[in-house]
């Protein structure tokens, strides 16, 4: 079975002929297509078109969890099956969630930026930064991500609340959103991009934060409208921000983001462990041997 594996590196497995290409490169994407029984796919959208220049294509797997970066319409319409792998991922970005609201409380990026500079030492005294004990932290998202963050931040002395789609009255941590954002010292994204959660986090709803809040995002960019992130930053209303993902991927170094020094930024990579790496290429694997055999997919999605 034919695999392409959508990412810059080399994986091997028994009874796969996979072979691999950068998200980055179109030319060589266009030429291993139309061998590809089954794509790997990261990150990189993965359109109509390609599927169409891939007439043996069975099974779009998203090594991951959201879906929003393949065309999921073409793929049913072409009787192309698209699993993903929920949960695989949780640990590393739930981390990578507690380590971007612990580097933009406590300044990281300046303080980094001032010690390469030689103006480390001594410290500038108005740069004080806060602790995550006692403050609280809300979650939008009530999944295996944000129940993993819960567990973090509590053990630190956090308060963590947070909300779903679906009520959880029995749990005092649950909220209504608007209720979550006015409570919380912290925010942290944890839900998937859909229509409904496309600027979720608006002008109106970041102004519903206390005064010096952190808004942090390891989901999807398009969950916060970026250019009212930007003004609420600028006025001077939130304290900070931890962004691993933006609304325009990769991306652009002109983004007003990135030249502030109140933000922490990574390249969408939250879930960037060899650990996850190797809980992908497992479910991978046995998805294509499930197709061979005719059998059930785990986590089919379409």
């Amino acid at each position: 079975m034919r695999v392409l594996l959508h990412y810059d590196m080399d994986h091997a497995e028994p009874d796969l002929d996979i072979v691999s290409c950068s998200e980055q490169d179109d030319a060589r994407l266009a030429e291993l297509l139309p061998d590809t029984e089954v794509v790997w796919h990261v990150l990189r959208p993965l359109t109509a078109a390609d599927m169409d220049r891939a007439p043996k294509l069975r099974l779009i797997q998203k090594l991951g969890t959201g879906v929003n970066t393949i065309d999921l319409d073409a793929a049913a319409e072409r009787g192309i099956a698209v699993a993903n792998m929920p949960g695989r991922n949780a640990q590393a970005v739930a981390e990578t969630s507690l380590l971007l609201i612990l580097a933009a409380l406590r300044r990281l990026v300046t303080f980094d930026a001032r010690t390469r500079g030689g103006a480390g030492w001594p410290a500038d005294r108005a740069l004080v930064g806060g602790e995550l004990r006692g403050r609280t932290v809300g979650l939008l998202g009530g999944g295996e991500i944000a129940g993993l963050l819960r567990g973090m931040l509590e053990a630190v002395g956090a308060t963590v609340v947070y909300t779903s789609r679906r009520r959880r009255d029995g749990d005092p941590a649950w909220l209504e959103l608007d209720d979550l954002l006015r409570a919380s010292d912290v925010v942290s994204v944890h839900v998937p991009l859909t229509e409904e959660t496309h600027h979720l986090l608006d002008a109106g709803r970041l102004a519903l934060l206390p005064e010096g809040a952190i808004v942090v995002n390891t989901a999807r960019g398009a969950v916060i409208d970026e250019a009212a992130l930007v003004a609420a930053l600028e006025s001077g209303r939130l304290g900070g921000a931890g962004l691993d993902v933006f609304e325009e991927e990769p991306v652009d170094p002109g983004n007003p983001l990135l030249a502030r020094d109140d933000v922490v930024v990574m390249p969408h990579v939250a879930w960037l462990t060899r650990e996850t790496w190797d809980r992908y290429f497992a479910v991978a694997a046995e998805n294509c041997r499930r197709l061979a055999r005719g059998d059930d997919l785990l986590h089919r999605v379409r």
